[in-house]
Order: C-alpha cells, then structure tokens, then sequence
C-alpha cells in the first residue's frame, strides 16, 4: 500500500511505507549529509520532527549501535529516496527496516527527495503528515503542530557520572539533549563528567565542585525554556568555566538578554563553513539547529560574536566577556572537517585549568 507525505501547504508526496506503520504529524526538515544517517537518527536536536535525508540511497552501511548518539532516536518519522535492503559493513547488525520497526519509528522511501528540498528552501520549514489515506487528512491540524516540551522529554532524568576517578578536571554537562560524543570528547582529554537532568539548580552544580559547565545541544525553540534560563543565570554566577554547544549556544546567550530566531529551513548537514572572526580562518561544521543568536542582539558590552557561518552570515559563535564562557552553534565533537574544530575542547580544558590556579 502507498504513503503518503502531505505538507501544510497542502503537497502531497507519494512514497512507499517501512518501518513502523502509524500516522504521524511533525516539523519536516531536511539533512544533507552523504553519510552519517545513523548518527543523526540518535540525535535527540530532532525530537518533533520527521527527517528527509537529500542524499538518495540511505541505509547502505547498516545498523551500528557503537555509533549511536543517544540512547533514544530523535526523529519520529525518517524520509529517504531509496533505503538499502541489503546492507553491506562487517559492523552492521541488521537493516533499517527492522531496527524502524524495533524501536516505533515510522519510514517513507520513494517519493522526489529532490523536489521536496527545494520545496523546503524555497517556502521554509513547514510542518507535514505522514498518512496511508488522503481522505481525512486535516491541514489545520497539520498547520497548528508545534514542538512542545522537547527539552524535559530528552533530558536524562537524574545525575550520572563517567570518566576517571583521578581526573584533573570535573566537568558539569548539562543534558538538553546531548550528543553522547560531546561526553566522550571530554573523558577522552582526561575529564571525568557529571552528566545532569536540564532543570539540575545552580546549587547543585555548586555542589559538585565542577571545574566547568558545559552547555549540551537540544531540540525546540531555545526562548521556550524560560525556566531554563533563568537557572542558567545563577550557573552564570558561580563564575565557573562555561561552553556550549548548539541550543546550549542559544539559551547562554538567552540568559545574557540576546534574542534569537528561527531560521528559514535551518542548518542540517556535515558541510557547513564557519568563519572564525578573529583570525580570518573558516572552518567546515557539522551543524544540525533551526534557531539562531540574532547579530545584532549582542551587547558588546558583554560579549563579541566569535564564528560567522560563510553561507548566510548568521552568528556561529560567541565570546563572553562577563563571565568565563564562549558557546558555538556548530558540533566541534562531530569530527566535521574531519577534526577541524576539536580546539575548542582544548580550549576549554585551558580555562578549567586557568581558573584551577587562579583559586
């Protein structure tokens, strides 16, 4: 039986069901990576939304779980042109279409990836309905779906920690919806990390006696986390070393009073350049996010903009100068170029341990 994607705006796309076999409605967006496609499945940044990969055979390397990124899939619905049916990588353990069904994520294969891109980029993002009929299908309803609550439903739900027991620096990573290599890029350097649920206080953080914070990347819309940031603040004024990444970029600079905006079909790819502003150098990035820091909202009284993406010159990148902290909208753990960014890690342990002789 066919399947059938129908945008708000009322397109309708035909394709072919794999996976889980359920309606679903959700934000339609799309990534442009040639590989990588089990990574960003494990992205918890895309809870609320249905994926469309534009590179045109998906699948072909199987089913690694060493490469997840999450403990959880992140898109609730995933769009491919053709998903290969016979994986080939001595990794592999099994094929899209049973870890899909395994794990309750619907599949749609078939349908003009192509047009449905350019449909994207030319209108901006657009929510859409996953359906196996056309007869019922409600636009308002589809036109009125907004990601809700997305922080709270990826976050862990208590403190753990992992790294080495002797290790030099302690690291407080707040959970948005991290990454799991931005946990692994700080125990490889030595760090031993204290992964914590989103709402964690700042006397809690206090508590851990943390040499540094870092700030994880998330799904939704940053300035809906007004609880969030309001929290970050007071983190804020530990005075303690802080980085983040992604939507940890977007609510650092909510909490210093900056605004931010939604983008027109966002960055979602392994091939974005950054420009450092400072030293003239660009840099390719591995970015997946729908918001950005607005310019024009940074007080240079308490913080320069950083990193420029070359493609749109939105803000990639800012330095505080109010507080110990510097946060990028791009994913230095995500070996984009292929390593290319993997100095601001460094450049993060260097502050913990300034700030550790300075006490």
């Amino acid at each position: 039986m066919p399947a059938y994607l129908v945008l708000e705006n009322g397109k309708i796309f035909e394709g072919t069901p794999f996976g889980v076999r359920r309606e679903v409605v959700a934000e339609v967006v799309f990534a442009t990576g040639m590989t990588g496609y089990l990574e960003t499945l494990t992205d918890k940044s895309y809870y609320g939304q249905m994926v469309a990969q534009t590179f045109p055979l998906i699948g072909n390397y199987g089913v690694i779980p060493a490469d997840f990124e999450g403990n959880r899939i992140g898109p609730c619905a995933y769009i491919v042109k053709n998903w290969c049916r016979t994986p080939s990588n001595f990794r592999s353990e099994g094929d899209l279409d049973t870890f899909f069904k395994d794990i309750g994520v619907v599949g749609l294969c078939g349908i003009d990836t192509r047009s449905l891109t350019k449909t994207i980029r030319e209108s901006g993002v657009m929510n859409g309905m996953i359906t196996y009929s056309l007869t019922d299908v409600n636009l308002e309803k589809i036109r009125n779906y907004r990601v809700r609550d997305a922080v709270p439903a990826v976050s862990v739900p208590e403190m753990y920690t992992e790294g080495p027991e002797n290790a030099r620096y302690h690291v407080a990573l707040m959970d948005y919806g991290m990454k799991e290599n931005i946990k692994r890029e700080l125990i490889r350097r030595g760090c031993r990390v204290t992964v914590c649920p989103h709402d964690t206080k700042a006397d809690a953080i206090a508590a851990l006696q943390a040499d540094g914070v870092m700030l994880s990347n998330g799904p939704g819309d940053p300035a809906d986390n007004t609880e969030i940031i309001e929290n970050l603040r007071r983190i804020l004024d530990l005075n303690l070393p802080t980085f983040g990444i992604c939507l940890g970029h977007q609510l650092l600079a909510l909490a210093n009073g900056f605004t931010t905006c939604k983008l027109k079909y966002g960055h979602r790819g392994a091939n974005q350049p950054v420009k450092n502003l400072e030293t003239g150098r660009i840099y390719i990035s591995s970015q997946n996010h729908g918001y950005a820091v607005v310019s024009g909202s940074i007080n240079p009284d308490l913080a320069q903009e950083w990193f420029r993406n070359v493609n749109d010159g939105t803000c990639e990148g800012i330095r505080y100068r109010n507080h110990p902290a510097f946060s990028v909208q791009f994913h230095p753990e995500a070996c984009g170029g292929p390593q290319d960014t993997e100095l601001l890690f460094e450049a993060f342990i260097e502050r913990m341990e300034a700030n550790r002789t300075c006490r």
